[in-house]
C-alpha cells in the first residue's frame, strides 16, 4: 500500500494526484494480475461493497460514495487495467476485451477471498463487467446498485452515438483523437456531468491519461462495444443478456441520470423490463456522471438500500 501522492505506472507516465489529493485521500493497494500492476482501493470493514467503474473513469468517480459507506462496509473500488492507477500495458501484452476485464475481476476478487455477500455497485463500462461476473457466480452476490450502465445488447434500433461510431469504427481518427488529443477523455469533462464540474474534480478524472500511451484503455473499451455477432466480446454480452433472470430475486437499486446521451431512457426500460420489482430513482439534473450530479441525493438511497436489505 502507499499514501503516495506520484504514482509510478509500468508502461505509461507517472501521474500526479497531489492537485486533487483533498478530494481522493485513500491509501492505494496493488496486486499483480498476469504480470501487471492492479490498483484498488479497499476501505473499511463489513459486508464487502464492489464498485466497478466505466470509461474513461477510475475509482475516482466512487470516492465520494466511499467515504460515506467505509464507515461500515468494505468498500472496494478496483482500476482496470489501463485506467486509474494501474498499469497501461502494450497491446501485445494484454488484448483489453471484455472477456479479460472479467478475469481480471475474478482473479482480484479470488485474491481478496471476497467470495459471499457482495454488493455490486456498476457504472458504464462496470455494468457488464459486473454482470458477466455476477451470471458465474450468482450465489456470491446478495444486492446490486445499477448506475447508467447496460448489461445487454443496445434495444432494439439503437445505433451508437456519432461520436462513440467515430472512435469506434474509423480507427485512424480514433487512434490520433483519443491517444494523441485525449478527445474522448476531455469530452467526458464537458458532456457527462449535466452539472459541470469544478476545476479539482476535472483535474481528478483526467489525471490517469497525462500520455499517449496512459490512454489505450480509453480508446480500446470504446472499440471493444459489441454491436453485431462478428464482434468479440459480442458472445460474452448476448449470454448474460439471456442469463439475467438468473439474478432477479436479488434486491436492486437503480439510480438513472435522465441526461446521458448514450444510456438514455430506452436503456433505463429495458432494465426495468428485466428486474420489474428494482427500486428505480431517476435525476432529472443529472448526465451519465449520475453519481458526480446528485451524490448527496444517490449516497442517502444506496445507505438506506443496504439497510432494507441486509445480507
Amino acid at each position: 500500500m502507499t499514501l503516495n501522492r506520484q504514482h509510478t505506472v509500468p508502461g505509461g507516465k507517472q501521474i500526479d494526484i497531489s492537485s486533487f489529493y483533498h478530494l481522493y485521500p485513500f491509501t492505494s493497494h496493488y496486486m499483480e494480475i498476469n504480470g501487471l500492476r492492479y490498483h484498488f482501493l479497499d476501505q473499511g470493514t463489513g459486508d464487502p461493497v464492489v464498485m466497478i467503474h466505466g470509461n474513461p473513469t477510475w475509482s475516482f468517480y466512487f470516492r465520494k460514495l466511499i467515504r460515506e459507506l467505509s464507515g461500515r462496509y468494505r468498500t472496494i473500488a478496483p482500476d482496470h487495467i489501463g485506467c486509474g492507477l494501474s498499469e497501461k500495458p502494450a497491446l501485445k501484452q494484454y488484448d483489453y476485451r471484455l472477456n479479460s476485464r472479467v478475469r481480471d475481476l475474478e482473479s482480484f476478487l479470488e485474491h481478496l477471498e471476497i467470495k459471499e455477500k457482495i454488493t455490486l455497485v456498476l457504472h458504464d463500462w462496470g455494468g457488464i463487467i459486473g454482470m458477466v461476473y455476477a451470471v458465474r457466480y450468482p450465489q456470491r452476490i446478495g444486492r446490486m446498485v445499477i448506475m447508467n450502465t447496460a448489461a445487454f445488447p443496445p434495444p432494439q434500433g439503437k445505433t451508437l452515438p456519432i461520436r462513440l461510431s467515430l472512435v469506434r469504427n474509423v480507427a485512424p481518427f480514433a487512434t490520433l483523437a483519443v491517444q494523441g488529443f485525449n478527445l474522448f477523455a476531455r469530452g467526458a469533462l464537458y458532456m457527462a456531468s449535466y452539472k459541470g464540474m469544478g476545476k479539482d474534480v476535472k483535474k481528478g478524472f483526467i489525471a490517469p491519461y497525462n500520455s499517449w500511451n496512459n490512454r489505450i484503455a480509453t480508446l480500446k473499451f470504446v472499440q471493444d462495444i459489441p454491436l453485431s455477432r462478428k464482434d468479440p466480446s459480442y458472445g460474452l454480452v448476448k449470454h448474460v443478456d439471456e442469463n439475467l433472470y438468473k439474478l432477479s430475486h436479488l434486491p436492486m437499486l437503480i439510480c438513472w441520470g435522465e441526461h446521458d446521451f448514450v444510456f438514455d431512457s430506452e436503456y433505463l426500460a429495458e432494465w426495468r423490463r428485466r428486474f420489474p420489482d428494482a427500486e428505480v430513482h431517476v435525476f432529472k439534473d443529472a448526465g451519465h456522471y449520475v453519481l458526480e450530479d446528485a451524490a448527496d441525493r444517490i449516497i442517502p438511497l444506496v445507505k438506506d438500500f443496504l439497510k432494507k436489505h441486509p445480507l
